[in-house]
């Protein structure tokens, strides 16, 4: 073995030292999102599954609360409310591309922006609020049941992205503020 070799050999063990001993030094800092906490506060799955979500008007909405309330406690029990989440939707459709013979677009993109506030029921502190936004493309064809069922595809799509999101801002903010 030359001198270059061993060289070499011993950069590539102690870069694979290095990388083992952060990773070790690491390894206790994460915590579970769900887990139980130390302190004297619910987990966060109970205290997601104490928020009322407020209705929405529209398809959309309907879609979009359905959604939360799954992501939030898919469970079907029953459980004291402590929270209320209010929600907004805005959506906004875009035809991307139009036929240059028909006139019509072949394809469109919905793209909504949910903002919502969740607040303690007893007082009506706000815990949290912020914006969530999700889009989602379809193609528009000439059949006119194929289209509609496109649209309230990416609609569906659209609301579970939105739920997911919503609910790991939510579930981030308990997990933090124990």
């Amino acid at each position: 073995m030359s001198w270059h070799e061993a060289k070499t050999t011993r950069a590539t063990i102690g870069r694979l030292l290095t990388t083992v001993m952060i990773a070790f030094a690491t390894a206790g800092c994460l915590r579970p999102m769900y887990a139980p906490s130390a302190a004297a506060t619910p987990a966060v799955q109970t205290r997601l599954a104490g928020i009322v979500v407020e209705p929405l008007p529209e398809r959309l909405g309907h879609y979009l609360v359905q959604e939360i309330r799954y992501e939030l406690d898919g469970s079907g029990g029953t459980t004291q409310p402590k929270y209320r989440l209010t929600l907004t939707a805005n959506e906004r459709l875009q035809a991307a591309i139009v036929n240059s013979q028909t006139g019509r677009a072949t394809s469109a993109t919905l793209a909504v922006d949910a903002t919502f506030t969740l607040t303690q029921i007893d007082g009506g502190a706000t815990i949290v609020s912020g914006t969530a936004f999700a889009s989602a493309s379809y193609d528009r064809t000439q059949q006119r049941y194929a289209a509609i069922r496109a649209a309230r595809d990416a609609e569906i799509r659209i609301a579970r992205t939105l739920a997911e999101q919503i609910r790991t801002r939510i579930a981030a903010h308990f997990a933090t503020q124990g």
